[in-house]
C-alpha cells in the first residue's frame, strides 16, 4: 500500500480545517443575523437582511414593520419561497389596500391553493364581505367553517354582520364537523337563539362525544327551558337520554330519590350550597344540615318539570331533627314562564317520616319549577338541624 506523500497529507489537514473555520464562520453569521432578527425592530432586520440577503422570513417580518416597502418586500419574500402562503396573504392584502382589487383575489387565492387550512379561508372569506360579494363571501364561510380553528368566534360574528339571522346562517355554514358544531352552538346561545340551537344541537349529538360535548348540549336545554320553550327542550332532553348520555327516569321528577348526582341541567335537581348549609344526594335521599349561620333566605333544591294539562299532587316523603313548625322550610310550585306561584307548602317539620302532598293544576302545557325553599320566618332564629328528603314524586290526581 503506497503512502500518501507527506505534502498531500498536509494540504489535506489544511483543506478540512479551512472547511471548518468556513462552518463555523457560517453558523456564527446565521447566529448573529437571526440575534438581528429577533430584536424584531426595522433596523435590525434590515441588519439582518445585509448577513444574509436570501432569508425569505427576514423580508416578510420587515414587510409587516414598514408598510411604505411592503409590496416590494413581500414580492422578494415570494421570489425566495414561492410556497409561503402567509406572504401571499399579506401580499393580497397589500394589493387590497392600494385598490388593485383584482390581483389582491389571485393573491389571496393563490394562498389557498398552497395552503388550504383555515387561514387562507377566513382571509378570503373577509375579502369578499368587504368587497360586498356576498354570494362569494358564503361560499368561503362555509370553506372555513369546514375546516375550524381552535377558536371560529370571529368568522361567526361575521357571518352575523352578513345576515343576523340564524336560520340563514345555520343552512350556509352547518357541517358536522364537532370542533365546529360545539363552537357554533356556543355562538348562538350567547346571541339568545335558543331554539336555533335546539337544531344544531342533533347534529354534535351524533357527530360528537360525550366527554367533550354533553356540557355544551345540557346548556342549550337549559338555554330553552330558560325561553320556556317547551316542546324543544323536552325533544332534546330525550334525545341526549336515549343517546345514553345522561341517564333521564320516565317518571316525574328526574332522580325523584335523589340517588344519583345531578347532572349540569334544569332537568335534573339543583342543590346549591351556601355557608352554612349544606346538602348531599345519597341512598337515603336528600340530606340538608342548616348550621345556623345559613343565608335567611335559599333555595335548598330545585327541578323544572315538564307537564300537560291536568290536575297533580306533588307527593314528598320526610323528616327533620330539631326544625320547628313555623321556621320557613317549604314547597314551592312556581310556573316558569310567568314567575306564578302556583302552590306552597306548609312548614315541613316532623320528627318522624312523614307523606304530605302539594296539590296543583294546570290549563296548558307548562314547564314548572318545584322549589324547595328555606326563608326565615321573622320572630324565628335561623335553622340548626336536619332536613331527610327521601322521595318526590308528581302524580296525576285520580277523580280530579
Amino acid at each position: 500500500m503506497k503512502h500518501v506523500p507527506k505534502s498531500a497529507a498536509v494540504a489535506l489537514r489544511i483543506l478540512v480545517a479551512g472547511a471548518c473555520v468556513l462552518g463555523i464562520w457560517n453558523s456564527l453569521h446565521f447566529a448573529i443575523a437571526d440575534f438581528y432578527f429577533r430584536k424584531d425592530t426595522a433596523p435590525s432586520i434590515r441588519a439582518a437582511i445585509r448577513m444574509v440577503p436570501d432569508g425569505w422570513l427576514y423580508y416578510m417580518r420587515l414587510a409587516q414593520l414598514d408598510r411604505s416597502d411592503a409590496r416590494e418586500l413581500l414580492s422578494t419574500s415570494l421570489r425566495l419561497n414561492p410556497y409561503d402562503a402567509q406572504a401571499d396573504i399579506e401580499l393580497g392584502l397589500q394589493y387590497e389596500a392600494d385598490g388593485d382589487y383584482a390581483r389582491a383575489k389571485n393573491q389571496l387565492l393563490q394562498a389557498f391553493n398552497i395552503d388550504r387550512t383555515y387561514l387562507p379561508r377566513w382571509t378570503l372569506a373577509n375579502y369578499y364581505f368587504r368587497r360586498g360579494d356576498m354570494q362569494e363571501f358564503w361560499v368561503w364561510a362555509r370553506h372555513a367553517a369546514s375546516m375550524p380553528a381552535d377558536d371560529i368566534g370571529a368568522l361567526l360574528q361575521l357571518c352575523w354582520r352578513a345576515a343576523p339571522d340564524s336560520q340563514t346562517i345555520t343552512g350556509a355554514i352547518i357541517n358536522e364537523k364537532p370542533e365546529f358544531l360545539r363552537q357554533y352552538l356556543n355562538f348562538l346561545l350567547a346571541k339568545d337563539q335558543p331554539r336555533a340551537a335546539a337544531q344544531v344541537a342533533p347534529h354534535l349529538l351524533r357527530a360528537g362525544d360525550k366527554e367533550s360535548d354533553l356540557t355544551v348540549l345540557l346548556s342549550v336545554v337549559n338555554g330553552l327551558v330558560a325561553a320556556n320553550e317547551f316542546s324543544d327542550s323536552i325533544a332534546l332532553w330525550k334525545l341526549i337520554a336515549e343517546r345514553n348520555w345522561i341517564v333521564a327516569d320516565s317518571s316525574v321528577p328526574n332522580n325523584a330519590g335523589f340517588l344519583r348526582t345531578p347532572v349540569a341541567a334544569r332537568f335534573d335537581w339543583s342543590i346549591p350550597e351556601y355557608q352554612g348549609l349544606h346538602s348531599w344526594p345519597g341512598p337515603s335521599g336528600l340530606q340538608t344540615e342548616f348550621g345556623g349561620s345559613e343565608p335567611e333566605e335559599c333555595v335548598i333544591a330545585e327541578q323544572v318539570v315538564a307537564l300537560k294539562p291536568g290536575d297533580y299532587a306533588l307527593a314528598f316523603d320526610y323528616r327533620t331533627s330539631h326544625i320547628l313548625p313555623g321556621t320557613g322550610v317549604r314547597w314551592q310550585i312556581i310556573d316558569s314562564k310567568s314567575q306564578k306561584v302556583l302552590a306552597e307548602s306548609s312548614d315541613l317539620s316532623s320528627d318522624n317520616t312523614k307523606q304530605s302532598e302539594l296539590n296543583f293544576s294546570l290549563h296548558e302545557n307548562s314547564l314548572v319549577s318545584l322549589k324547595l325553599n328555606y326563608k326565615r320566618t321573622l320572630g324565628t332564629v335561623r335553622i340548626s338541624g336536619m332536613l331527610a328528603l327521601q322521595s318526590v314524586q308528581i302524580k296525576l290526581r285520580p277523580n280530579a
